[in-house]
């Protein structure tokens, strides 16, 4: 399934680092930046984590939550936030069946052999549920800062 803009978000359920369930329809009534990576401790996921972590405050200013999904444990996740000082809430979804919903369980290649695994992208999504804005194969410098752009103009 390929979400596109203005489409109703997919709902869904994950544990969060300290195995506390999240629901996306706890966000309702403000917009929510949910961004997918591959795997916590990855230079380009550590990268991410720390542009979002820089940006908290003032996505928090924009009345903006944001969430990162990826297929890691929440213990994993833990350990990622106390060894990088991280400020954004991970969500766990180790069966993919998020990643699947929003489209970023993708076939991958790499060195000649295909896997599956998380493409990384981000979508924004709207007070009512909607999906405002959806960035595809996301290059990481300067991300954070776009997406911030997008949850002010999306306030008006």
């Amino acid at each position: 399934m390929t979400l596109i803009e203005g489409s109703s978000a997919p709902d869904f359920a994950l544990p969060d680092s300290e195995e506390k369930t999240v629901a996306l329809t706890q966000f309702r009534g403000r917009p929510v930046v949910v961004y997918f990576y591959p795997k916590d401790d990855t230079s380009g996921c550590t990268a991410e984590a720390k542009d979002f972590t820089c940006l908290a405050a003032e996505f928090q200013r924009a009345g903006a939550a944001v969430l990162g999904i990826s297929p890691d444990s929440p213990a994993k996740h833990r350990k990622f936030i106390l060894r990088h000082d991280l400020g954004v809430h991970l969500l766990s979804d180790e069966n993919q069946s998020v990643a699947e919903a929003f489209g970023v369980w993708v076939e991958k290649a790499m060195y000649g052999r295909k896997y599956m695994g998380v493409e990384r992208a981000t979508f924004l999504i709207d007070k009512a549920g909607k999906v405002a804005r959806i960035w595809r194969k996301v290059r990481v410098p300067n991300h954070a800062e776009e997406v911030l752009a997008a949850v002010q103009a999306l306030n008006g």
